[in-house]
């Protein structure tokens, strides 16, 4: 009975242990920005991680729509046809939307301010892709988005392996990579136009930490490199 009493306690302290990390906005910035401290690294980042989830929503646009799309305002309460609402059409139900609703929901349990505005961006983001997927036939969508996706990251190789110096993130962890990419860009973008931070002594701790993250990769690689001399002696 008690070791099942234990184990059941270490389950419940893993699922504690795992929320915490999902919603601790310090370790995945901190992570994220480990891989981009060179600033031409990160402004080629900032300019090309949108675009890549604008074009990966554009493919998802020309998916099935899942769900019957949300009914137009009652004929009393409709505004006329140039107003906001004009986009309902673009509101389609389909997978471009669930990819939208988990980066929003993410996005403002991370930080309720700028993660709100990252939470609109990508909901503008999927009324925008399927604007574009409703004028355009799925043979050019899809032609737009692989120029953008080859554009886009092969701009995002160059500046780790001649910038950097350091492979990317998405090679040590591919969900929190290409997750928190988009609202890095955009706490970067905020920091710098407004010292913007999500709470007093955020930014000082992410760069400790990321400092750390650096700190050990060199140390890795000069034990790596070390290692390496070794076994090339001993052959």
């Amino acid at each position: 009975m008690d070791s099942r009493r234990t184990r059941t306690r270490t389950r419940a302290d893993c699922f504690f242990q795992m929320g915490l990390w999902v919603f601790d906005l310090e370790k995945h910035v901190s992570f994220y920005g480990a891989y981009h401290k060179n600033k031409v690294n990160s402004l080629i980042h900032v300019l090309c991680v949108w675009p890549i989830l604008f074009s990966s929503l554009l493919l998802l646009a020309y998916t099935k729509q899942l769900v019957p799309q949300l009914p137009w305002m009652p004929s009393s309460l409709q505004l006329p046809s140039s107003s906001f609402f004009f986009l309902h059409r673009f509101m389609v139900l389909n997978y471009s939307f669930v990819i939208a609703v988990i980066y929003a929901v993410l996005y403002v349990s991370l930080d309720p301010r700028a993660g709100s505005l990252a939470a609109f961006l990508v909901l503008a983001c999927w009324v925008g892709a399927n604007a574009v997927a409703q004028n355009l036939p799925i043979c050019c969508g899809r032609k737009l988005f692989i120029l953008s996706q080859l554009i886009c990251w092969s701009c995002q190789f160059v500046g780790h392996a001649v910038f950097e110096k350091r492979a990317p993130a998405l090679l040590h962890n591919l969900p929190q990579a290409l997750l928190i990419a988009p609202l890095w860009v955009l706490l970067q973008l905020l920091h710098s136009a407004f010292h913007y931070e999500p709470y007093p002594g955020f930014t000082k701790n992410v760069e400790i930490k990321v400092n750390a993250n650096i700190a050990q990769f060199h140390r890795q690689a000069t034990h790596n490199t070390h290692n390496k001399k070794k076994t090339l002696a001993a052959d």
